[in-house]
C-alpha cells in the first residue's frame, strides 16, 4: 500500500529530463528567425528611407531578437538611426536612458498595423505602469519630417533623426508582444515581451550589453539553482537509495536538504531585493518563488512533528513528506529555467542546469535499476 503512493525517483527525474528537452527545443523555435538583413551589405529597400544610410556605422545590438543598429552623425547636431528587427507583428523601441533603466528614459516606438499602416511614437517611460507610459513626451528631439518606418522582407525598418550635440550612449531595445499594437486612439503601449540595455561607443561602434546589478543577478541565480535545483534531488536520493546505511542515509538526507534550505532561501531573498531595484514584472518566477519557499518551510516544520515508526499515521506523514518534496523539487526546476529566460542570462545558464540534471537522472535511474534488482 505504502508503495503505490510512493513516487518513483527514476519516474520524477524522467519528469525533470522531459521539461530540459521541451525548454531547448522552444529555444531552438524562438532562435529560427527569417534574418534577411546584414551588416556586411547597404540597405537596399524598395520604400525609400528619408535620409542617406551609406556610410553608417552598422552592428548588430540584440542577437537574441536579431535587432541590427545603424548610425551616423549626419551634421553637427543630427545624429540618424535605422534599427531593423524581425517583423513579428509586434512593436520594437529603442530607448535613450542617462542611467540605463527603462523608467525616466525616452523612446522612439515604431510598428507596421495589418492593414500595412506604418507609425512611429516618441514615448516618455514615467513608470511601468501603462498609464506612465506618455506618448509624445520626453525629452528626444526628433528632426521634422525624416522619421520612417518600413516592412519589408519580413523585417521592420526604424528611421529617425535626433537633433542633439550628443546622444546618450546607454540604449535599451525592447520588443512588444506579438499581435497586440498600440491603437490609434490613445497610443497606449502594452507591457514589452523582452528588452535588453545596452552602452554604445559611437566613437568606436562598439555595443555591448549593460546588466543591471549583476552580481546580485548571478548570486540570485546560482543560489537557487544549487539550493532547490540540485542539493534538492541530492538529497531525495540519499534518503531513496542509501537505506541499507542506516541512519547514515538519514543523517545525510538532513544535512543536504537543510544546505539546500538554507541556500534556497538566501535565493529567494536575494531575489527580492533585486526586483524591488529593478521594479520588473516578474510576478509569476515571484509568485512560485515564495511558494517553493514555503513548501520547503513545511518541510522543515514536518520533520519536527514527525510520528514514530509505529504510529498509525506515520504512512500519511511519509506520504505527505514524499508528495511535497517531489512538488518541490519539480516546480523549482521550472522556475529556475523561466528564471534563466527572465533574466537573458544565455545558453550557458541553460546548458550547465540541464547537464546537471540529466546527470542526476542517469545517476538515479542506475539507482533505481539496482534497487529493483536487489528485490
Amino acid at each position: 500500500m505504502k508503495a503505490s503512493f510512493r513516487f518513483s525517483a527514476s519516474f520524477f527525474f524522467f519528469i525533470i529530463f522531459l521539461i530540459i528537452f521541451i525548454s531547448s527545443q522552444i529555444s531552438k523555435v524562438n532562435s529560427q528567425g527569417s534574418s534577411t538583413d546584414s551588416c556586411n551589405s547597404n540597405l537596399q529597400l524598395k520604400s525609400e528611407i528619408l535620409f542617406d544610410t551609406t556610410s553608417f556605422h552598422c552592428l548588430t545590438v540584440w542577437n537574441q531578437q536579431d535587432y541590427i543598429l545603424r548610425y551616423m552623425r549626419t551634421d553637427t547636431n543630427v545624429w540618424s538611426y535605422v534599427l531593423s528587427a524581425p517583423n513579428t507583428n509586434s512593436y520594437i523601441a529603442m530607448g535613450f536612458s542617462e542611467k540605463g533603466k527603462m523608467v525616466g528614459s525616452t523612446a522612439i516606438v515604431g510598428w507596421v498595423s495589418n492593414d500595412g499602416t506604418a507609425t512611429m511614437k516618441k514615448y516618455f517611460l514615467g513608470g511601468q505602469s501603462p498609464n506612465q507610459v506618455l506618448p509624445d513626451e520626453g525629452n528626444l528631439q526628433l528632426v521634422n519630417f525624416t522619421s520612417s518606418v518600413v516592412a519589408e522582407n519580413s523585417r521592420i525598418y526604424l528611421a529617425f533623426q535626433l537633433n542633439t550635440e550628443m546622444p546618450s550612449n546607454r540604449l535599451i531595445y525592447s520588443v512588444g508582444p506579438s499581435g497586440m499594437l498600440p491603437s490609434t486612439a490613445d497610443y497606449r503601449l502594452t507591457e514589452h515581451q523582452d528588452h535588453t540595455s545596452t552602452s554604445l561607443d559611437y566613437n568606436t561602434g562598439q555595443s555591448e550589453t549593460k546588466t543591471l546589478y549583476a552580481n546580485l543577478r548571478r548570486s540570485h541565480g546560482l543560489l537557487n539553482m544549487f539550493g532547490w535545483g540540485i542539493l534538492m534531488p541530492i538529497g531525495v536520493m540519499a534518503a531513496r537509495y542509501l537505506r541499507q546505511y542506516d541512519p547514515i542515509w538519514f543523517y545525510s538526507h538532513i544535512t543536504i536538504q537543510s544546505l539546500g534550505f538554507i541556500l534556497g532561501f538566501a535565493g529567494v531573498i536575494s531575489g527580492l531585493v533585486l526586483n524591488s531595484r529593478l521594479q520588473n514584472n516578474v510576478n509569476r518566477h515571484k509568485g512560485l518563488g515564495i511558494f517553493i519557499l514555503l513548501l520547503g518551510c513545511l518541510q522543515a516544520i514536518a520533520i519536527l512533528v514527525r510520528p514514530d515508526k509505529e504510529s498509525k499515521i506515520r504512512k500519511y506523514w511519509n506520504w505527505y513528506h514524499y508528495i511535497t518534496g517531489r512538488v518541490l523539487i519539480l516546480l523549482a526546476t521550472i522556475n529556475v529555467f523561466y528564471g534563466i529566460h527572465l533574466g537573458n542570462a544565455g545558453s550557458s545558464w541553460k546548458a550547465g542546469f540541464s547537464v546537471v540534471l540529466v546527470i542526476l537522472f542517469i545517476t538515479a535511474l542506475m539507482l533505481e535499476i539496482r534497487m529493483w534488482k536487489r528485490k
